[in-house]
């Protein structure tokens, strides 16, 4: 490992800081270095709060020494003013002369002038150190601007024997039939206060009443995103107790208004998968968990429109049910959870 890949790894560990807080930013982390020491180091919290580069720059006790020092960054500092000003021109502002950059920002706004900028400025600039392991920490940032699109998560639960439900029992409650164990159930909720929004389909939410939220770990609550074609959802289900925000895709207007939830109307005669993710995008959601159920995880699957997998295996028998989605051909990895199974599978392009 060279010098430059060294700081850049640290800038990394630092902006993982920021896991789950930084949206619609990406995650970033800065190390100031003189001498081969760090005399300054930071990353970006939250959106709206200073950037990495400048939590890095006020952490450092001499001021005088960024003059000499070099600025490491995983992403190219910003050039276009938002609820913050530029860090690029702070950079400059302060004449730190050498600056090395993990990768270029793929936001249209930036993508590569803020790199300019600097170079303009007489600063020595080296770009694209551990590239692939800065685009792969924002892969959610990246997909968002490159495909248009949000990052999408597919999970599910299936018994040992491939199944997500057991065949119906009449005057079956309305509540899911837990088939992991709590340590997985805990993790579940761990993911959804790092991803921006949570999808359900219509029978899912009308036979589990989910409440799709963050209950087991602390963290913010996803967008609760539902598919309800023909308004079949009861209105006292939970998600429409008007505690997070919902999105609920319908094929007509809906006149009642609730501050909290949203109905966006699609064509259900054409592909919806294209209409639903358009409307992600223009909600600057950049990342969704996809839970069900079949339908709505086949269609995605089919389309190949899925960017990872999450599939628990629980130690219980159905025999009969609904059978869990269909993945082939993919190479997974898999973890033990208290007893449970976890796969995992990244869908390369």
């Amino acid at each position: 490992m060279n010098i430059h890949e060294k700081y850049i790894k640290r800038c990394v560990e630092l902006a993982k800081n920021g896991f789950g807080t930084t949206y619609p930013n990406p995650m970033v982390g800065s190390v100031i270095v003189y001498k081969d020491e760090i005399i300054g180091e930071g990353w970006h919290k939250k959106a709206g709060e200073p950037h990495a580069e400048v939590n890095a720059i006020r952490s450092v006790k001499d001021k005088s020494l960024l003059k000499k020092a070099t600025i490491y960054v995983s992403l190219e500092p910003c050039s276009h003013f938002g609820k913050t000003p530029p860090c690029c021109d702070l950079i400059i502002e302060h004449k730190i002369p050498n600056v090395v950059v993990g990768t270029v920002d793929p936001n249209e706004k930036v993508a590569g002038r803020g790199i300019k900028k600097i170079i303009e400025s007489g600063a020595n600039v080296v770009v694209g150190i551990l590239e692939e392991e800065c685009n792969d920490l924002n892969k959610r940032f990246f997909t968002f601007h490159q495909k248009k699109r949000p990052y999408i998560i597919l999970k599910w639960a299936e018994s040992q024997d491939g199944f997500l439900a057991p065949e119906k029992q009449i005057n079956q409650e309305r509540k899911p039939v837990w088939i992991t164990n709590s340590y997985s159930r805990q993790l579940v909720h761990k993911w959804r206060s790092e991803e921006q929004a949570i999808l359900a389909g219509t029978q899912t939410v009308i036979d589990d009443n989910p409440k799709l939220n963050v209950r087991d770990w602390s963290g913010n609550n996803p967008v609760r995103v539902i598919l309800d074609q023909n308004s079949r959802i009861s209105k006292d289900s939970f998600i429409f107790d008007n505690s997070v925000k919902t999105i609920v895709f319908t094929k007509s207007e809906i006149t009642s208004k609730k501050e909290n939830v949203t109905f966006e109307v699609i064509n259900f005669n054409q592909d919806i998968i294209p209409q639903i993710l358009e409307v992600l995008h223009q909600n600057q959601i950049q990342s969704i968990i996809i839970e069900g159920g079949l339908k709505t995880l086949q269609t995605f699957i089919d389309q190949n429109i899925w960017d990872e997998a999450r599939i628990f295996k629980g130690n219980v028998f159905f025999e009969k049910g609904t059978k869990a989605p269909f993945l082939s051909g993919k190479s997974a990895t898999r973890i033990n959870i208290g007893g449970d199974e976890l796969i995992k599978i990244a869908n390369h392009d």
